[in-house]
Order: C-alpha cells, then structure tokens, then sequence
C-alpha cells in the first residue's frame, strides 16, 4: 500500500473512471456551505424540511400546560399540604419542608441552587411508602426517594425539585444506581403524561456542523447525555442540511427555547412519538448543490453533461469523505488493523495531520515528540471533542496512559461507531478498485456473464460453478457492522437484507431479465459471494498486496477481521432520482442562490413583521432593502446563516437575500449551474457532481478554484 501522502486523491482510492466521454467544464463545488443543501429522506419518501420553530398548540397544551401547571403550584401557598404532611411525618420533618418550600419559592428561577433536604431517619416501610405517595399527589415539582440512614435499620426519604430529570443524584449516587433504584427517568421528565409518545420527534436545520457537534451542544444546553437522541444518519458539515432527530421524554417547549441561543442551528416542527430513531432508517437525500464560477466552452457542454448525468448516472463510488480528510486515509488505518498492528494503527490515528486547526495540530506534534500522554490530553480543546478529527484521541490516550503499552485494548477505548469506520474504509477502498476494474473492463452499456446482481422475484436459483448457489440467502446481523461517519446518512445500512444474489448467466443476458443498472458488487464479508468473471481477482489481488486475506484472519480479533464480518453489496451504477438543473447567472458572490428553509421561514417571518411595522407606522415610508431598518428580532435570526469556514481559515458569510442586498460584491456577470435531485442512503453526491466536472472533487482541488 502506498505511503501517506498531504492529501489524498481520489486514484488512491480507486476512482478512476466516467460513464459518459463527454468532456468536463470547470465549476467550484461548496465555495459557500450554503451551496451545498441536504435534506433527509425519511422510510416514507417524504422529503424532511424545517417548517416551523413554534410549538404546536396540541402539544403545548398537553405537555407544556402541565409544566404551567407546576410553575403555578410552586408558587401558590402550601399550608393545608403542610399540615397534612405533619400528621404523617411530625413537627421536625413538616418545618424542614415548609423551609424548602419557601426556598423554592424564592429561587425557582435558579433550580440549580436548591439543595435536597433528607426527612428524619425511619425504620417503617409502610409509613415512608405513604410519605412517597403523598408527595406524588400534593407536590408534581418533587421528586422523592430513599437513602441509607445513619443506621443499619433505618432510611431516609430525600426530598428534591424536580428539575426536568437530568439532577439525578448527582455523581457520587453509586448504591442507588448499584442496586437499581430509579425514582425517575435519568432522561427526561419524571412526570410524563401517558397518552404521549415518549419520544420528542424534531427537525433539526444545521449550517456548517455535522450532526454529533450539533447534537452534542443540544444535549450540554438540556443537561442530557448524547445517548438520549437518536437520528438517521449524519450530514455532511460543510453543508445546510435538516434531518429527524429524537429526544427521550423531552417537552418541546423546553428544546424549542434553545433557538434563542443556538447559533447556527435551529430545531422544530415538534411532535411526540412512540419510538426513538436508529441509524439507518432513512431511504435517502435530497440534494441542492450549487456549482459557482462555472466555465465550458459552451452552454451546450454544460447542458449535454447535465442531461447525461440524469439519464445515465454516475459510477457510485465511496467518495473522499469515506476515507478521511487528513494526510492519513482511514483506509490504511484499516488495513492496519486488519494485519493486527495495533501500535501502527494507534500511531497513524494521534499522527499530526494537514487541515486541522493549529491547536489540534500543535497537540498531535507535541506527543509525537514527547510521548507526553497527560500534556496532550491537557492542549485537546474539550470544546471541540465533537468533531471526528478528534474525536478518537482523548480515550485512546487515557487508555494508554492506564494500560502503557495496550494498543489494542486503547484502540477498544475509541467508540465503536468510530473504529469500525476504520476498516469499513478498507471494503470501501476495494470496492471502489473494483468498481473501477469492473467499468475499465466491460464498459458502462451492458450486464455481462459473471456480473452479480439480486435476482429477480421470478428467477430461480440454479448451481454453478464457483458459487454453491446462484442465489444465497443473506441476513443482516448488525447494524453497527457499516456504519460510518459519511458525508451523506452516515450509517450504510445494506439494501440487500435478505435479498437473493446471483451471477448472471448466458441465458439471463439472452432474456434481457438483467440491464447495466442491476450490476452489484461485493463489500468483503464473509457472507458474501464474488463475480464469477475476472473482476473477483480484483478483490485479492489487491488485499494481498497489503499483506490481508480475505477468506483468513491473522487474529482472533473479531471486529477488527474481516472474515467476521457480514459484508454486504452495492450498486455500481447509480441514477440521480427527480433530478432538475437550471443555469444561473449572477454577479454578487455574497448572494445565495438556493434558499435553504430557514431562507423561507425568514422571508415568512420578515413579511409578517413588516407588515406589524407598517401597521403601526402606516405614515412612515419604509424601504424594505434597508437592511438597518429590520426589526431588531429579524436581524438576529439572520445571524444564523454566519458561520466559520475552517478551511479557507476566515469567517463566511451566508446571509438571507435580504442582508446582501446590504453588502453587495460587485463582479462581472458570472454562471453557476444548479442541481437538485434524490440519491439512496450511502450514495454520494459529489460523484455525481465528478462526473458532471470529470475534475477531481477534493477539498484542495476546489481551493484553489477560489484563488
């Protein structure tokens, strides 16, 4: 295998080849993060956009009703409930409460601040059961449960507010989590209505950060652990994009408040449901790309390439994305581990690398010198332990500062959906060899003897030589086994699940049952089966250059193996889905030229706004491309579209129309051609955008179209 380079190019990954001979034109593909607009495809087919950031009424008044309800509780008088409650629990215990209470009352606005009472020591079971239950029914903005007493024989009932679930004891609550004692969900509300699903289902909108940044600042901002969310797949952080996420047992009044503070993000068009969202349930993408600073000999190139691409398509490659953007390919990494070279495996992943930011960079530099595991934890700025750059570092180098020495056991410390990327760039980095070989051999036009494809319903399955069935039978064990951190769902979740492969035949070509568009190739499992024709030899050719084999495993390592893998198929050909495209001219590079829905709930918003405006002024002779004449509310929305470009190193703006009317760029008259159209889950669109181009798609081709 080839020795690291700056960056990686896309022949070093096996993309080599086109569909059609037209010739390329020069475009600039994400010169703005804006020009590229993701949006999820859910399991239905419906394309997921932000509508709305306001509450429902439905839900507000079902849940957040509630919480009114609490808040007018906390401040009303308690003097009957208290003396009740000292009939029951006596003087000492009805004063320590009447205490808290007015502790309550008086720093409601501060929860944080309120420390848990513990009422007097009892022996009675029966009599702290009834004290339970009568805080459940006089007080909903307490929680109650049972501590160990100062003796052996006796316990304690601690009284706290209930600040929406994520106070849970606090860290040191280590025999109530021993011994399971869970008074309250740890995730969410511990009063949660039941004729509402448990699950807050939002849309979240995102400009220029991937969906664990994202969803990292929505948790630190709720106080709740990353694991309470669940979404799809990720996005690709240079980009717009708006996906499904869930929440456990969230009021959407409580994450729809965070819009106030959230820059750059925005959630809502809320509703509750009954399950949680796991990776992969997703059919696709929508994609908007815009390509800027278009060039071509003419618009007839352009419009001949555009046309092609629709009806034809694209090879579907893995694209760059797959295989790391630093100096170091996630696909040697993989083959590393692969060999069982774990200390080399560590090494390339803490190895300084182009591209990230200096203070990231500066921490990889200083432990390569020095070997200074606690110095390098302590330069890794937490705020940016989101971003997969670094991600892996931090517990691969606690683990070793435990265990010097155990590589392996470090690389275990990694979180698997990260380490598993690793290897599963190795399948993409022989697939996409494959697909090549396969183009370069037999053409683009015709299915030939030997091809694999999933049989048709009503092919049967017959015996050949070289696979003991035509058609295998293939289940899909885990999904975790492909997952990934991709520019478009994150998650590969094979679209073969117990789909019959076979090899086509004479005879299949001689019916015409096969086209070009059926071809699949193999992801290297130990379940899979490989073409009956010379592209097979492809596959260990290749890996046995890098010292694997891919029918034996030189340890016992399992997610590190390949043969202990599924694997899994993929198209090799693939069809852009309602693909449109339109020619653009333009002259104000500051201009965006496709709305993103915050666009339009902006432009919504502004008009609605104007109008309250003139309603109230009607004397007054406004001018609505007077940008500091905005509603002091609008232009802090608009805000949301700045964001930081962290590879050109400088800020980008991404402004609403209406700002950059403002702050226009003058230039001569320019073209930029626009794209919109549907892609499945795991196909990328910037191979489909390569074959448009016939350029590379890399970030540091495209850099230096902006220079």
């Amino acid at each position: 295998m080839e020795t690291a380079k700056t960056t990686t190019d896309e022949s070093d990954v096996g993309i080599f080849c086109y569909i059609s001979q037209l010739p390329g034109f020069r475009g600039i593909l994400k010169q703005r993060y804006s020009d590229f607009i993701v949006n999820e495809v859910d399991n239905d087919g419906n394309v997921v956009h932000l509508t709305s950031l306001e509450v429902p009424p439905e839900i507000a008044e079902t849940v957040d009703g509630g919480e009114k309800n609490v808040s007018n509780q906390i401040g009303k008088s308690y003097a009957s409930e208290i003396e009740s409650f000292r009939s029951l629990a006596g003087d000492s215990d009805a004063l320590r409460l009447e205490a808290f209470l007015t502790q309550v009352t008086t720093e409601s606005e501060d929860s944080t601040s309120i420390s848990p009472i513990l009422l007097s020591p009892s022996s009675d079971k029966a009599n702290r059961t009834a004290m339970h239950n009568f805080f459940k029914e006089n007080f909903k903005f307490l929680v109650t449960d049972t501590v160990d007493g100062p003796d052996a024989s006796s316990k304690c009932i601690r009284v706290r507010l209930n600040s929406g679930g994520h106070n849970n004891g606090g860290r040191n609550s280590k025999k109530r989590r021993d011994r399971s004692d869970k008074p309250f969900d740890s995730r969410g509300s511990s009063h949660w209505p039941e004729r509402l699903g448990k699950f807050l289902r939002f849309h979240l909108y995102k400009e220029n950060k991937d969906t664990q940044e994202a969803i990292g600042l929505i948790g630190k901002m709720l106080g709740i652990q990353p694991r309470s969310f669940g979404f799809a797949g990720t996005k690709d952080k240079r980009s717009v994009s708006t996906q499904r996420v869930t929440v456990f047992k969230q009021h959407a009044s409580r994450v729809a408040a965070l819009n106030e503070r959230l820059i750059g993000i925005k959630v809502g068009d809320f509703c509750h449901v009954k399950e949680g969202l796991l990776l992969g349930q997703l059919l696709g993408n929508r994609f908007t790309v815009t390509l800027r600073g278009v060039i071509a000999d003419s618009e007839d190139t352009i419009k001949g390439s555009a046309d092609s691409l629709g009806r034809h398509g694209f090879i579907n490659y893995f694209g760059l994305q797959r295989f790391g953007s630093g100096s170091v390919p996630t696909h040697l990494i993989g083959a590393a581990l692969l060999r069982g070279e774990w200390k080399s495996a560590a090494s390339m992943i803490l190895d300084p690398r182009e591209g990230e930011r200096d203070v990231v960079r500066k921490a990889r530099e200083y432990y390569k010198e020095s070997d200074d595991i606690e110095g390098t934890l302590r330069q890794l700025p937490r705020h940016l332990i989101a971003e997969r750059a670094i991600v892996s570092c931090p517990p691969l180098l606690q683990c070793l500062k435990k265990c010097p020495g155990n590589y392996l056991q470090a690389l275990k410390a990694i979180p698997r959906t990260l380490r598993m990327m690793y290897v599963h760039s190795y399948q993409s980095y022989l697939w996409n060899h494959a697909a090549s070989a396969r183009v370069q051999k037999y053409g683009t036009h015709q299915v030939v003897v030997g091809d694999l494809v999933y049989c048709k319903r009503d092919d049967t399955a017959r015996e050949t030589s070289g696979v003991n069935l035509e058609c295998e039978d293939l289940s899909y064990d885990e999904v975790d086994d492909c997952s990934n951190l991709d520019e478009t769902p994150g998650t590969y979740v094979p679209e073969w699940k117990s789909t019959l492969v076979k090899a086509v035949t004479a005879e299949d070509i001689s019916t015409g049952n096969y086209t070009i568009d059926d071809v699949i190739l193999p992801m290297p499992g130990s379940r899979v089966s490989y073409p009956t024709n010379d592209i097979a030899q492809v596959y260990h050719d290749l890996s046995k250059k890098d010292a694997i084999n891919l029918t034996e495993s030189v340890h016992n390592v399992k997610e590190f193996s390949i043969t202990s893998m599924t694997g899994s198929y993929r198209r090799v050909f693939q069809k852009p889905m309602d693909f449109e495209w339109e020619l653009l001219s333009y002259t104000d590079g500051n201009v965006p030229l496709a709305e993103t829905d915050f666009d339009k709930i902006a432009k919504v918003k502004s008009k609605s706004l104007f109008k309250e405006e003139e309603q109230v002024n009607e004397k007054e002779d406004r001018n609505p491309s007077d940008c500091t004449g905005l509603p002091a509310s609008f232009q802090n929305d608009i805000h949301l579209s700045t964001g930081y470009n962290e590879t050109e190193g400088e800020r980008e703006v991404g402004l609403p129309q209406v700002e950059s009317l403002c702050n226009s760029n003058s230039q001569g008259a320019q073209l930029a051609l626009k794209l919109s159209f549907t892609l499945p889950a795991s196909s990328y669109a910037t191979m489909a955008i390569r074959e448009l181009l016939k350029t590379s798609t890399s970030v540091a081709f495209h850099k230096t179209l902006n220079q």
